[in-house]
């Protein structure tokens, strides 16, 4: 699977190994996780003006690393579990006190879970909003939480576009163990308006769909991976987003939406 240039394009931002706030530099971080997301349902953010395509990415070692890397043999993931578990309400706001600081306060969770599997980093993580709307996500690590947007509040400043019904938040990828570690963990988050009633994620070219966790206008995903063959070069297969409504109708899939267009 092909690994994009972090300097390319504004994306729906995966990162691999390390976090890529860390890897990409803050200067990134203004197109790093727009999203395509109208300002209609429940939740109605300020929108701003468009920064690129969104599509997924991942870090690197190097900060201004500009080439794009392909492995020369993909590797076959297979997703062993989604299985995710609460957070408790008290644990949660500890996370969200350790990752915002003096503005937490103003958020409430409305999606707290932990991961069904962990890296060195992240155990779980909490997607919350204040009464603007607003988003924040949080990766957790036990009771403490982090975010790859700098501030941590930063979400909903990257929303642009129109007459959309899915927003992205981050998505990361991350090794369990060691770079060349066969198991994987893959997580992302994101907000639908109120037209939508479930959300799916499948991985790569594997139509299998797996539920989302939903409330409050925010969904959360997470999935344990599988490799025989591992490559720190190969960020896995990107998680395709799919939302229906209360017919059961598919109206949005990601991988027809020409924003996501290149990705394979």
């Amino acid at each position: 699977m092909k690994i994009d240039s972090e300097n390319d394009r504004g994306s729906v931002r995966r990162g691999w190994g390390v976090p890529l706030a860390v890897a990409a530099g803050v200067a990134a971080m203004s197109v790093a996780a727009v999203t395509v997301l109208s300002g209609t349902g429940d939740a109605k953010p300020q929108l701003a003006e468009p920064a690129g395509n969104p599509t997924r990415a991942a870090s690197s070692s190097s900060p201004n690393t500009s080439h794009t890397r392909e492995s020369s043999a993909p590797s076959t993931f297979s997703v062993t579990s989604v299985k995710t578990t609460p957070i408790d309400a008290g644990t949660a706001a500890r996370i969200l006190a350790s990752c915002l600081g003096s503005d937490a306060s103003r958020f409430h969770s409305v999606v707290a879970v932990r991961t069904p599997i962990a890296t060195e980093d992240w155990d779980g993580v909490v997607v919350a909003v204040d009464s603007a709307g607003q988003y924040v996500q949080c990766q957790s690590k036990g009771d403490k939480g982090s975010s790859e947007a700098h501030p941590a509040t930063f979400i909903n400043n990257r929303l642009w576009g129109t007459g959309k019904t899915i927003g992205y938040f981050d998505s990361f990828g991350a090794p369990v163990g060691k770079k060349t570690s066969k198991k994987s963990l893959v997580l992302g988050a994101g907000h639908y308006t109120s037209g939508i009633a479930k959300i799916t994620i499948s991985y790569g070219n594997d139509p299998k769909q797996y539920p989302a966790d939903m409330a409050g206008g925010a969904f959360v995903y997470a999935a344990a991976l599988y490799t025989d063959h591992p490559d720190p070069r190969d960020a896995g297969p990107s998680p395709v987003v799919h939302a229906y409504n209360a017919s059961g109708e598919e109206v949005y899939n990601q991988a027809k939406d020409p924003q996501f267009a290149d990705q394979p």
